[in-house]
């Protein structure tokens, strides 16, 4: 048995799955939000509870919202802030009595994805989250990219590529740089954008859903969103040239992006013809905890 955990910012979400990848157990609850140490106890009683419903021991492997750095083994770049500098994995080996593989949540969707998903079989998938932020993830046969430093797939610090006179140089971002995909091609993205050229502060599901009923102002500024993660798409293209794009988060259920981002690309890909399918991921908003528990292999 394989248990995976999502280790959020506002809920830890635990799945049991069976070597087949059928599952076993779920379970979510509240993240004890600024307590390192109840973390630590609520990954284990979710376990154990786990363990308890299904009989069965389990691997365990965890999505966080950041990395563990290899310079130093602590935790680096997590918005949940509170677990930033903590030997996160060997506190978990040391209370739960097993080793724990701990990844990114983007890269727990593109192993999801790789695995069983929209990316199975492909050798290079490319998992973009569009959602409060815009983050991503790779997965190279079917695991994950880290890199020599732990920052591969880290998209979301870098600035939209091929900004015009008007977009430079971009609204700031928490990073302290301005202009980043995070900040523009996230679904937060999208809300400031819309309120800064219109002074209406709408959802990013109602700007969808008044492009959809004609509205001129929310249409143009879903093209300005389309144009900005096209363009910041183009360059992982270029760059990584992945077999599949895999689109996660609460963006990526408006159908009419695949529609609209091959066009957007097109201008940017440095090639005479580029064909790429770009797909939603297929496990929703539970791939990220299932690639967690695939992190052990399929």
């Amino acid at each position: 048995m394989r248990l995976g955990i999502d280790w959020g910012g506002t809920k830890m979400e635990i799945v049991a799955l069976d070597a087949a990848g059928a599952e076993l157990h779920r379970e979510r609850i509240a993240t004890p939000r600024d307590d390192y140490a109840a973390c630590i106890e609520a990954v284990a009683g979710l376990v154990a509870r786990a363990e308890a419903a299904t009989g069965r021991t389990g691997t365990l492997g965890l999505g966080i919202p950041g990395s563990i750095s290899p310079a130093t083994g602590l935790v680096k770049n997590a918005n949940s802030t509170w677990m930033n500098g903590k030997p996160l994995d060997r506190d978990l080996e040391e209370r739960l009595g097993r080793p724990v593989r701990i990844e990114n949540d983007a890269n727990c969707l593109a192993v999801s994805e790789a695995t069983d998903g929209a990316g199975a079989g492909a050798a290079i998938v490319h998992a973009i989250i569009i959602g409060t932020g815009c983050g991503s993830g790779i997965a190279i046969n079917g695991r994950a990219h880290r890199g020599a430093n732990g920052i591969a797939g880290e998209w979301g610090n870098i600035p939209v590529p091929w900004m015009s006179a008007e977009e430079f140089p971009g609204p700031e971002c928490w990073t302290g740089h301005r202009g980043t995909i995070d900040r523009w091609c996230s679904g937060t993205g999208l809300q400031i954008d819309h309120e800064r050229a219109t002074g209406e502060r709408l959802s990013g599901h109602d700007i969808v859903a008044a492009m959809r009923a004609g509205n001129p102002e929310a249409s143009a500024s879903y093209r300005r969103y389309v144009s900005r993660l096209g363009r910041a798409m183009a360059m992982a293209a270029n760059l990584i040239d992945p077999d599949v794009f895999v689109l996660g988060g609460g963006l990526s259920n408006v159908d009419e992006l695949y529609q609209d981002l091959p066009a957007a690309m097109a201008p940017y890909i440095f090639s005479d013809a580029y064909s790429v399918p770009i797909r939603r991921a297929r496990h929703g908003d539970s791939s990220g905890v299932r690639g967690a528990a695939w992190l052990w292999g399929g």
